[in-house]
């Protein structure tokens, strides 16, 4: 008797454990673009802040096609994209916009070039524009080194409808990077550089003002700074589950998601 008893009380605790383990959601992964990154490792961080039952989404860096051939490959619950869908992205992704974010051209602190056109970035930026004499305002002579995100960045898919437009593309000539802190240190090191990143990465860089508007958070805000592309949270299909509950979290407009996203994105929910 005394070992059916003991058998029952087992099963019972046994099963009490078992409850509250079914009831906390499954860790999810979120990888891609660096830009996204910084934003949203704060709002996962957030999210386990609110909800302590449900693991803290584990957040990877990467690109922003990482992310999304991630997502559309099951690696990733959700993908981070910081360009907009395009016609040949997987099909059956789906794409909720989260934040606004800034992108600003970027040269080293020694060449603090207070301004530039649209007509000036996209002669440097092709390569029509070679040496630093030729730019306005420029503290220095010599070949400009021009620094390029590669073909998997969101960042450099939005600097170039921006800036560029439809027809010019960057000069092959540009180095590469993969990430936006790989950019911004080299053009941290390299008195000669110029290059472009997210709002996030430009300490111990000079944000260059495009046409006669400084690159910062509060112009972005208002409408005056044209450089201003979009956020994204992708998943292959509607969201649903886990993902479900911290993109609804996320996009709610609760006071926690506005302030974090507030502090250095646009909020736009």
């Amino acid at each position: 008797m005394r070992a059916h008893r003991t058998l029952i009380l087992t099963l019972i605790l046994a099963l009490a454990l078992a409850v509250p383990a079914a009831a906390v959601g499954r860790r999810l992964l979120i990888g891609g673009s660096t830009s996204v990154l910084p934003l949203m490792q704060k709002l996962a961080a957030a999210y386990h802040k609110a909800y302590p039952r449900i693991p803290e989404p584990e957040v990877e860096g990467g690109q922003t096609d990482i992310g999304i051939s991630g997502v559309a490959s099951g690696r990733f619950d959700i993908g981070d994209a910081s360009r907009n869908p395009e016609p040949t992205d997987p099909r059956h992704l789906v794409f909720t916009k989260i934040a606004e974010d800034g992108v600003c051209i970027i040269t080293n602190d020694a060449n603090p070039v207070p301004n530039l056109t649209e007509e000036e970035v996209q002669g440097i930026f092709t390569g029509s524009i070679r040496d630093w004499s030729e730019v306005e305002g420029s503290k220095i002579s010599g070949p400009i080194d021009l620094f390029d995100r590669d073909g998997a960045s969101g960042t450099q898919d939005a600097f170039q409808h921006i800036f560029l437009g439809e027809e010019k593309k960057i000069s092959p000539a540009a180095t590469a990077e993969s990430s936006n802190p790989l950019e911004q240190d080299q053009v941290a090191a390299d008195k000669d550089a110029i290059g472009f990143v997210s709002f996030h990465f430009i300490g111990g860089v000079h944000a260059v003002d495009y046409e006669g508007v400084a690159c910062n958070l509060a112009n972005a805000k208002s409408g005056q700074y044209a450089g201003v592309r979009n956020f994204w949270m992708v998943t292959k299909g509607p969201p649903k589950g886990e993902a479900l509950k911290f993109i609804d979290w996320i996009t709610s407009g609760n006071k926690v998601t506005k302030a974090i996203i507030s502090s250095s994105w646009i909020a736009i929910h």
